[in-house]
């Protein structure tokens, strides 16, 4: 759980020069600085977008110290949190509470399980995002969170900031995001809390020269200060003014420092006094032994911090202060005993990176909860062997007090290291054993990204998006299990050639992958040298560091996952335990998904398999038909179509099985042979239909429900009778391009009643006409009434042009083979009525515009 310690600072950026360097580190300080101050808020960040566009790197911080963020240093753009939702959309994120933010981004409130407010904005400047900027806030008790006057001067901040970052930019001067570096730490202003006054003291004469902050300490107006010892003496306490001339003579004549406290009356009388520490030594001056004696020093008041200081020392009680990093900066002497350790060991650094027994996660993470939400936070801490502490943290701009006691009542049975004690307000309710910061997130984005994937690609598209960014690689590749074989699935970064020698390797072949995946333990390699003196000869590419995951699902190889990094990589044991708990995810999602593009591919080829796969060749008819399958799951559909000769006429039909499944595709193949016997036997339209409702409902399953349009072409007059079954209404384009929607009536679906009537229309069309049916699929859409998609459609039919007619149909259907979460399947038949033209006589000649035979397309 210990934290790391601080890294000098450097540059964020790829600095062209010190001068431009200053001037971006400018822009940040006063950014974080105005957010914190116009919102009121106790902690403010800035994230820039890193050099690869794939993360967002911590690039400056006020009020939280970059090692309290830890995960959240690079976060990817395409995360579900405030911050990148900010740099994504352009939008404001403002989330007043806790409870706003478990109900908008519930993965973050899991990962901080802390009560704070926050609000998050773009940095952008004109069509240029450059990250975005973040401000964090203790909840108000009405939730009400910025006002719009606060909002808009963070906006205004934050535009600021753009804008000098776009100036730099455009000098050439800004370069890339260093995720490597550094951010910039600002610490928030404060109002002194030690005051000094600085004065030149002739003691030979009294004359005494004093500066303004003297005369405030002695509480005398500048101006009305005239020059002499004695006025200040009147200040100082009667009782202690013999002591102090007479120190003050010695060091004068022994030319030595002199060091003293005295008592400043404030009020005039003799209880109102302050103590304040008086400095001063002789100054030098050669040559001139008979020049008058000199005291030059400093009057230093630190309030009533030195009178605090004496009497926490005399406590029981152990008390100490923290910097804003967890660094112990005071320590009193109760502290060293309730600890058994001392000062020299404690001050300056982390009390959990010096104990062990405070080295449980849980416990920094209670230190976590009261910077992040700036609320006490009191909790019991188990000295060895067996003895409870109660330790309570104050948080504060500058840092934290706390205070520890010895637990002198039985601890409550269930009470683990921890847990919770009540302060004014109801405790914390967290979980004892939370871990760090962001280590928790990390699994759920990933986990939450796996669950949505659902091929083996968008599995692989899923890891690449988080490990790569929230680690820091640039590499990645996954490979998969196939007969014993290691075969190469997908890769990010590497050369197109550089993994082509590694394809097909055997699973007992001596490689980091292979030795990873049969040991079923992680390899993180930190340098190349230890990659070479294990594996020699092993080519290494442009690589530095890497971690090989084993990808295990069920006790049973699925693949390994290969991490690189350009840079050498540390892995510490938390990252290491991370990625160990991440490949685990992987591995079920990977087999998962190749589990369904299995049964994806044998339910397409089933479906595929019962649609026509040629239209035939019709007189004075060319007819084509599209079959588009949904994009999502593996379902498949029941939407089918089919073009029927029966000697002098033509069937066209279009239906839709209810269900994306395979009994809805069974279903759809036997409905589709019903309606071909019926055809073939004569049957008119409606009682090809009649009697297709009929068989669904007697043979096939009354649990089943279908639609569909049928219509029966006399190719050599023009006439077509229609039917419809709970179907879509057909669509007409005239010869002058004019498209309308035939309101035809219709019986009810298919398999609600077996004494339905389905009555027909008939109508004539003229040459040129082109008549279309489709499955609901082509006109539904989410939120929308799926009349208006019908309208969108007829207008699309009126104003798609193409000479072909499968170009109308790929036309009509370009929206939606674009969509990617289209759920459902469309099926789409066009038919165009394009008789021969009448024959010519002889007096008229032959006519320029004659068009060839028609024939039907596919």
């Amino acid at each position: 759980m210990s934290a790391s310690g601080e890294a000098s600072s450097s540059n964020p950026f790829g600095a062209a020069s010190v001068g431009e360097a200053l001037e971006r580190d400018d822009a940040l300080v006063s950014a974080v600085l105005s957010a914190t101050k116009v919102t009121g808020a106790h902690a403010g960040s800035v994230f820039l977008l890193s050099g690869d566009h794939r993360s967002l790197v911590l690039t400056a911080a006020c009020g939280a110290p970059p090692s309290l963020l830890g995960g959240w240093r690079r976060i990817p753009v395409n995360s579900r949190i405030p911050v990148a939702e900010a740099y994504r959309s352009g939008q404001f994120v403002h989330l007043a509470d806790a409870e706003e933010t478990m109900r908008r981004f519930p993965q973050l409130s899991v990962a901080m399980p802390y009560p704070f407010g926050s609000a998050s904005v773009p940095v952008r400047a004109g069509e240029r995002t450059f990250g975005a900027m973040a401000v964090l806030w203790t909840p108000k008790p009405d939730g009400a969170g910025l006002s719009r006057v606060q909002r808009r001067q963070l906006r205004s901040a934050a535009d600021r900031l753009g804008t000098a970052l776009a100036r730099l930019s455009g000098r050439q001067a800004l370069g890339e995001c260093d995720e490597r570096a550094d951010p910039v730490v600002v610490p928030p202003p404060s109002a002194p809390a030690t005051r000094v006054g600085l004065f030149d003291w002739n003691l030979d004469t009294g004359a005494l020269t004093a500066d303004d902050e003297l005369c405030a300490i002695f509480g005398i107006p500048p101006r009305e200060f005239d020059g002499r010892a004695a006025t200040l003496a009147a200040r100082i306490e009667p009782a202690d003014l013999p002591g102090f001339r007479s120190a003050a003579r010695a060091a004068a004549q022994e030319g030595r420092m002199l060091a003293h406290c005295l008592r400043i009356r404030d009020g005039g009388g003799y209880g109102d006094c302050r103590t304040v520490e008086l400095w001063g030594r002789v100054p030098e001056n050669p040559g001139n032994s008979q020049a008058s004696p000199h005291l030059v020093g400093a009057v230093l008041d630190s309030g009533s911090g030195m009178a605090a200081v004496a009497a926490i020392e005399r406590l029981a009680d152990g008390f100490f202060a923290l910097s804003p990093d967890g660094r112990l900066t005071y320590a009193n002497h109760s502290l060293e005993k309730l600890l058994r350790a001392r000062q020299d060991e404690l001050l300056g650094r982390r009390p959990w990176d010096v104990l062990p027994w405070l080295a449980d996660p849980v416990y920094e993470d209670r230190y976590r909860a009261a910077v992040v939400s700036q609320r006490p936070v009191s909790f019991l801490v188990r000295r060895p062997p067996d003895e409870w502490l109660v330790f309570s943290l104050h948080p504060g701009a500058q840092g934290m007090t706390g205070w520890a006691a010895l637990v002198r009542q039985p601890v409550p049975a269930g009470a683990g290291p921890g847990t919770a004690v009540a302060e004014e307000g109801p405790p914390l309710s967290l979980s004892p054993a939370a871990p760090r910061l962001g280590a928790l997130y990390r699994v759920l984005q990933l986990g939450s990204a796996l669950t949505e994937a659902v091929t083996a690609r968008e599995v692989c598209d899923a890891v690449a998006e988080q490990l790569l960014p929230a680690f820091g690689g640039q590499k990645l590749a996954i490979c998969v299990v196939e007969e014993r074989r290691l075969h190469l699935l997908s890769q990010r970064g590497y050369p197109e050639r550089f993994l082509a020698r590694f394809e097909g390797t055997p699973l007992h072949a001596r490689l980091p992958m292979t030795d990873a995946l049969t040991s079923g333990a992680p390899l993180f390699v930190e340098s190349r040298q230890e990659l070479l003196g294990t594996y020699p000869g092993i080519p290494l590419g442009d690589s530095h560091s890497w971690a090989f995951l084993p990808l295990i699902a069920s006790n049973r190889p699925v693949g390994a996952c290969m991490l690189g990094f350009d840079d050498v990589h540390r892995f510490p044991g938390e990252e290491r335990g991370l990625l160990t708990a991440l490949g685990g995810l992987i591995a079920q999602a990977l087999e998962r998904a190749r589990l369904y593009d299995a049964e994806f591919a044998l339910a397409r080829g089933l479906q595929n398999a019962l649609l026509p796969h040629r239209l035939p060749t019709l007189p004075n008819l060319r007819v084509t038909g599209r079959y588009l399958p949904g994009t999502r799951g593996m379902d498949i559909g029941g939407d089918w179509y089919d073009v029927i000769p029966t000697g002098d006429e033509v069937a066209l039909i279009v239906g839709d099985v209810e269900g994306h499944n395979v009994p809805a595709a069974a279903a759809m193949g036997q409905l589709r042979s019903a309606v071909r016997a019926f055809v073939t036997a004569g049957h008119r339209p409606g009682d090809v239909v009649a009697d297709t409702n009929r068989l669904l409902l007697d043979d096939l399953g009354p649990a089943l429900l279908a639609s569909c349009c049928y219509a029966r072409f006399h190719p050599r007059s023009g006439v077509v009778a229609i039917v419809r079954a709970g179907h879509c209404p057909p669509l007409l384009r005239l010869p002058d391009g004019r498209a309308e929607i035939l309101d035809v009536p219709g019986g009810p679906l298919l398999g609600v009643v077996d004494t339905a009537e389905y009555p027909e229309s008939e109508l004539r069309l003229a040459p040129g006409s082109v008549l279309a049916l489709y499955t609901d699929g082509l006109v539904e859409r989410r939120g929308s009434d799926i009349g208006a998609g019908i309208e969108r459609l007829r207008a699309s039919l009126a104003h798609t042009g193409g000479e072909r007619l499968k170009d109308l149909a790929d036309g009509l259907l370009r929206d939606a083979s674009q969509s990617a979460d289209r759920a459902d399947d469309i099926a789409l038949l066009l038919t165009e009525y394009a008789p021969p033209p009448p024959p010519q006589t002889a007096m008229e000649g032959p006519s320029a515009h004659a068009e060839p035979s028609p024939s039907a397309e596919r």
